[in-house]
């Protein structure tokens, strides 16, 4: 089976766990991990794992365009800023992981198909992933004019850069709660519990909706639910929706699948995960025109 060839720009966890997930792919060839730092833990295991490593970040895959077309961004959304544009001249198409919002928001259970042709996609937050496709659904069916999300996550699952990008994280998740969820206000809060045994990502959904129909909602909870199951298995709505008056209020659960990460760790667990779905779609439309033109071609012939 023809696959693309992709990259991943970052070495640290969330790109390490990527890999992993990559890995699995049908879709995608991974070929080149780009880090700064050959002593980090995941250029060593990319190394391990047969692919070409490199420590000078974004400047060596200019060097060597030539070994991916769609490009995982999972360094900072600082650092993001800089190879977006630089990416964008070379043609590459870009998952953004990092909270630069610099393309359109995309959870792919809910919008992807709206952004497909984007060269730069970004995947919002942890946060955004796990609470946006609820408010989607019942925004579908309610019309949630406010929409509120608590994530609250395992301080031992938040590294230097989660804890860095805070600020990001509330603003680009509230932006998607509205722009992709459809809320007409969005609010985002995040909270690391340090409990020890560390805990699961869970995420209080809360929304207030202008047409009560018990029934609908929890329908269009479910499917989206199984939806998002379909690439992270770990994702489960934990119980039946309360309603109160016009308040839904949500609970989501997110385990992750332990593939570099601890199963605690589902906040960083989905976005690789989403990430990896985004970029899967991608492949496939590249795969297809690729077909398409060599049909045309024969034709022509």
């Amino acid at each position: 089976m023809k696959k693309v060839k992709a990259a991943i720009i970052g070495s640290g966890n969330i790109g390490t766990d990527l890999m992993y997930k990559l890995q699995r792919s049908d879709d995608l060839e991974l070929t080149a991990m780009f880090g700064i730092d050959m002593k980090s833990e995941g250029l060593r295991r990319a190394n391990s794992a047969g692919y070409r490593v490199f420590t000078n970040g974004i400047d060596d895959f200019i060097d060597r365009p030539d070994l991916a077309d769609i490009v995982f961004d999972a360094t900072s959304a600082k650092a993001h800023l800089r190879h977006a544009q630089l990416l964008k001249d070379m043609g590459k198409t870009v998952i953004d992981l990092t909270p630069a919002a610099i393309g359109p928001f995309v959870c792919p259970p809910v919008n992807f198909s709206e952004h497909i042709e984007s060269q730069n996609i970004n995947m919002i937050t942890c946060g955004g992933q796990a609470t946006i496709p609820i408010i989607h659904a019942v925004n579908s069916v309610a019309d949630v004019s406010y929409g509120e999300i608590v994530a609250t996550i395992s301080s031992s699952s938040a590294g230097p850069g989660t804890r860095e990008n805070i600020d990001e994280f509330t603003l680009t998740t509230r932006r998607g709660i509205e722009e992709v969820g459809g809320a007409e206000r969005g609010k985002a809060i995040i909270i690391l519990n340090p409990a020890d045994p560390p805990i699961l990502m869970r995420s209080t959904i809360y929304c207030e909706v202008k047409e009560i129909d018990e029934d609908k909602i929890r329908k269009a909870i479910c499917e989206m639910e199984n939806s998002v199951k379909s690439y992270v298995p770990g994702y489960r709505v934990k119980s039946d929706p309360l309603f109160d008056g016009n308040r839904v209020t949500v609970f989501v659960e997110v385990e992750g699948a332990g593939d570099y990460f601890p199963r605690y760790a589902g906040n960083l667990d989905i976005m690789t995960s989403a990430a990896r779905q985004a970029g899967e779609m991608v492949a496939k439309r590249l795969i297809g025109k690729s077909n398409m033109n060599k049909a045309v071609t024969a034709n022509d012939a």
